[in-house]
């Protein structure tokens, strides 16, 4: 039997097992993914928890449920992997041998890493969106919310789901006017970027739209330390923003064990071939969503359209033969903008978010860097399709490489 080991049964881990599962001989194969627990989490659902938009409830099911029939799943934290035997070593003792891995342990915040973020405010005027525990707490914090500066925050990139801190904020911005305190409320968003986002023509439109909710731009903002006792953000030039409450999104990192086990850059991220996702030192291992060091976004739709590149690859080099697909760096996301509307971007590697339709040109149904009503069910419907078509592994109807198709370069002002 051949082993096939994926540590991380978040959405790129499951899917890939499951894919695999269907296109590799059960007789042949034996496949084991390992995590720290059973629950697995939709992390895009995390965002609306703190507006009352979803329940707690509706975001954690049990990981057993979406990974199918003949794979084994273990339950335990990685203490390391050797790649020279070829195995994974869990904390508790257990050594699990492999013939191929793939590392799927995505990425994590991890507020330890910059001072201050820690200290007495955290989860009383320090928030974090991220995680599970963070997102609750900050349903409470909102409601409680009487008024002041209210800041959202990005420590550094790369961060999941690049767009979410903009989302928060014009969700922010939505709920204050809708409860009637909109001019009892300062929001702040301070970015490390130039601008709102990293591409020119997506940055003017979203910068734009925080212009017009009267949002200010910190822009350039390299955070240094927190001053919980004044409750500042201190910045390596010395600028200080402070705030009433703080709703920051904290260094994102990949896992301790990667470190341990010399496979990654200074962020934990695996170095991998950005087209194939081997490994770049070791033939026998692949990275996959956010665990890689691929330039592009970590979110969801770069795990759903890069494991079917991944799967057709990964099937021709167990049998020995060349792999020719390329992942060209296809993400699309949604970005809530408020009062039920929201904006779809569709890029890749090499091609910035521009304007048009999607996925079909002149018919859509969905627009892009246009806010609309159609795009905010769209992702709201997106719920229903990650638990019932995208862990399972089934096919979608859309191209997991990038299309020209409906897209446009916006007009210049002369």
């Amino acid at each position: 039997m051949k082993r096939l080991v994926i540590l991380g049964a978040g959405t790129a881990g499951t899917m890939v097992a499951n894919k695999l599962r269907r296109r590799l001989p059960m007789d042949e194969w034996q496949f084991t993914v390992v995590d720290r627990d059973d629950i697995h989490l939709y992390q895009p659902g995390l965002l609306f928890i703190p507006f009352g938009t979803y329940r707690p409830d509706e975001v954690r099911k049990p990981r057993r449920r979406f990974l199918g029939a003949g794979i084994r799943l273990e339950l335990g934290e990685i203490d390391r992997i050797d790649p020279a035997r070829q195995t994974v070593a869990l904390d508790d003792g257990r050594v699990i041998s492999y013939d191929y891995l793939i590392v799927a342990t995505g990425t994590s915040p991890r507020p330890d890493q910059t001072p201050g973020m820690l200290g007495p405010e955290w989860r009383k005027s320090i928030f974090d969106f991220y995680s599970y525990d963070g997102s609750v707490a900050l349903a409470g914090a909102l409601r409680d919310f009487r008024g002041g500066r209210l800041v959202v925050h990005i420590v550094d990139q790369p961060i999941k789901c690049p767009v979410a801190p903009l989302e928060f904020t014009f969700l922010a911005e939505s709920y204050f006017r809708q409860r009637g305190m909109r001019d009892q409320v300062e929001l702040v968003y301070a970015t490390p970027l130039s601008g709102a986002f990293t591409k020119p023509i997506a940055s003017a439109q979203l910068g734009g739209m925080l212009d017009e909710r009267k949002i200010t731009v910190e822009p350039d903002f390299l955070v240094e330390h927190i001053d919980s006792e004044r409750k500042v953000l201190v910045s390596y030039d010395e600028r200080e923003i402070g705030f009433d409450l703080l709703v920051t999104v904290p260094l994102n990192m990949g896992a301790d064990f990667i470190a341990r086990s010399g496979l990654g850059d200074e962020l934990n991220y695996v170095p991998v071939d950005k087209h194939t996702f081997q490994s770049k030192e070791h033939p026998a291992i692949f990275a996959i969503g956010d665990a890689n060091d691929i330039p592009t976004s970590k979110a969801g739709s770069v795990a759903h359209f890069s494991t079917e590149i991944f799967v057709d690859n990964f099937c021709d080099h167990i049998e020995g033969r060349p792999m020719t697909r390329a992942f060209d760096g296809h993400a699309n996301c949604f970005v809530e903008s408020g009062d039920g509307k929201a904006l779809l971007i569709d890029f890749n590697y090499d091609t910035e978010p521009l304007p048009g339709e999607f996925p079909i040109a002149k018919l859509g149904p969905l627009s892009l860097l246009t806010e609309n009503s159609r795009n905010h069910w769209g992702k709201l419907a997106f719920r229903w399709i990650y638990w019932h078509l995208l862990l399972p592994g089934r096919r979608l109807p859309l191209p997991a490489r990038m299309s020209m198709a409906g897209k446009h370069q916006p007009d210049k002002e002369n």
